[in-house]
């Protein structure tokens, strides 16, 4: 398998996708933040000073798919079609977790922009919670599904 970011040469370069075809295409990932009980209370009363956790993180999200290819030097600008970003409290973990469905229509995927919604829900949902605990933990960032194109589909293991 060759890494399709590197040219004969070595050098990193952005992908030509305009011999790809242009394909319905998704992605879906997942994360989670891990906290304290206590933390999460605060989610699920909503009594965060800085205010609704989980809406703004949702919205951080949606945010940060839009804003991938401005991230990430090699990715290609997008026209997503559809972004989903979805804040659940578990007092199993305890924390919450966290799923990102994009959608586009084009000729690449759009995983990356599942995993940049996830990471940036996160990462919002700590900023806004930092004050009551500093010691939370973001992780199990990955891809959960990817269909369309020519790789065709590619599901994780539960």
């Amino acid at each position: 398998m060759t890494l399709t970011h590197f040219d004969a040469s070595g050098q990193a370069h952005m992908v030509d996708v305009s011999d790809k075809a242009v394909t319905s295409r998704v992605a879906v990932a997942e994360g989670w933040v891990k906290m304290l009980p206590e933390t999460l209370a605060h989610v699920e009363a909503g009594t965060s000073k800085k205010g609704d956790v989980l809406g703004i993180a949702r919205l951080a999200g949606i945010m940060g798919a839009k804003k991938t290819s401005e991230l990430i030097p090699l990715c290609h600008p997008l026209p997503i079609t559809k972004v989903s970003v979805e804040l659940e409290p578990d007092a199993e973990l305890p924390g919450v977790r966290i799923s990102a469905t994009v959608k586009t229509t084009g000729q690449t995927g759009v995983e990356m922009e599942a995993l940049t919604a996830v990471s940036t829900a996160a990462l919002t949902v700590y900023d806004m919670l930092k004050a009551v605990e500093k010691s939370m933990e973001i992780g199990g960032v990955r891809v959960t599904l990817k269909d369309g194109g020519k790789s065709g589909r590619y599901e994780a293991a539960p």
